[in-house]
C-alpha cells in the first residue's frame, strides 16, 4: 500500500513539497523547514504496525525529493520512543506467513531504512524511554541521536529467536558504537543505558525528558538554516564511503566539494565573509 501520490505538491525539476502532508499512522509536523516526526500510540509505547512501516517508508522516499524540509526530527509520543514491531499487529501475523510472505516483510522493513539513508535531509532521533527492537533501528539509522539518560535502547532480536541481523543492524551499528561494542548488544539482546549509550557514542548527547525534543529540533533547524545543498552531499558521502578504498573516497571527495564550489551558497558565503556579515545560505 502507498499513501503519497496525491498528497505531496509536485513541481519543475522533480521537486515536491510535503508542509502540509496529512499523516495516516503518526504525527507528521513542518515548522521552519524543519519536519518533526513522531510515533504517536503512547499507550502501547509507540509500536510500529504493518502499515506505519510502509507509511514511514513511502514518506522517506518522498523527502528525497522535498524541498521545503531541510531536516527532520522523529521522535515518540510519551515517555517512549518506540517498542518495536507490534507484538499483536505484527509479530503474530508473521507467525503465520510462508517464506516468500516473510521475505516480503523484512525487505519491506529495510527498505524503510534505505529510504531514511538515502534522504538528503540530516535526521535526528530524540529518545526517551523505551527504544527496542525496531525502534532501535529507526533511532540507529538516522544521522544524530539525542537521548536521555533514563532511556533503554535494545536491539532485542535474539530474545525472540531471531538474529540480530535485522534492518541493517550489523552494518549500522559497529560503524557507529565498534565492533565488538555491537556484537554485545547484537548477540544478547539487552538494554543500553543513556548514559552507556553516551559513552559509547550512540548518543551524541543526553538531555533532560522535557528539554530532548526541543534540543533536537533546536539542532535540526540549525541545519536547515546551513549549506543544505552541501549538508545533503555530506550525508551522501558518509553513506557511499563506507564501500569505497581511501584513493576512491578522496575522488569522491573531491567531485562533491567541485559541486558545492559550484553552488551559490558557496558564493554567498564568501561575499558574507568580505564584509564580515553571517551569510544567509538558501540551499542552492
Amino acid at each position: 500500500m502507498r499513501y503519497l501520490p496525491g498528497k505531496a505538491q509536485q513541481l519543475p525539476g522533480n521537486r515536491s513539497q510535503l508542509g502540509d502532508y496529512q499523516a495516516s499512522h503518526f504525527l507528521f509536523e513542518v515548522s521552519g523547514r524543519v519536519a518533526t516526526l513522531t510515533l504517536n500510540r503512547p499507550e502501547r509505547k509507540n509500536p510500529l504496525t504493518f502499515d506505519s512501516y510502509a507509511e514511514l517508508r513511502d514518506l522517506f522516499r518522498a523527502l528525497a525529493y522535498a524541498d521545503d524540509i531541510k531536516a527532520i526530527v522523529i521522535t515518540g509520543a510519551g515517555e517512549n520512543f518506540c517498542s518495536g514491531g507490534d507484538v499483536h499487529d505484527i509479530i503474530g501475523p508473521l507467525t503465520e506467513l510462508d517464506m516468500p510472505g516473510l521475505l516480503a516483510f523484512t525487505r519491506m522493513t529495510g527498505d524503510l531504512v534505505k529510504a531514511m539513508r538515502a534522504c538528503p535531509q540530516p535526521v535526528i532521533a530524540a529518545v526517551d524511554g523505551v527504544c527496542a527492537g525496531a525502534g532501535a533501528i529507526l533511532s540507529l539509522a538516522a544521522d544524530l541521536r539525542y537521548g536521555t539518560a533514563r532511556s533503554k535502547t535494545a536491539f532485542l532480536f535474539t530474545r525472540v529467536g531471531l538474529a540480530g541481523c535485522d534492518m541493517g543492524a550489523c552494518a549500522l551499528l559497529p560503524r557507529v558504537i565498534g565492533q565488538g561494542r555491537a556484537a554485545e548488544l547484537l548477540y544478547t539482546g539487552r538494554s543500553m543505558s543513556g548514559i552507556e549509550a553516551e559513552r559509547w557514542g550512540y548518543f551524541n548527547s543526553l538531555h533532560e525528558p522535557p528539554d530532548l525534543l526541543a534540543a533536537a529540533q533546536a539542532m535540526a533547524l540549525g541545519l536547515a538554516e546551513g549549506p543544505t545543498f552541501a549538508h545533503g552531499m555530506t550525508k551522501k558521502m558518509l553513506q557511499q564511503e563506507w564501500n569505497m578504498g581511501v584513493d576512491e573516497a578522496i575522488e569522491a571527495e573531491a567531485q562533491a566539494q567541485a559541486i558545492c564550489m559550484a553552488t551559490n551558497d558557496f558564493h554567498r558565503a564568501y561575499h558574507a565573509f568580505v564584509v564580515k556579515q553571517r551569510p544567509a545560505f538558501e540551499g542552492d
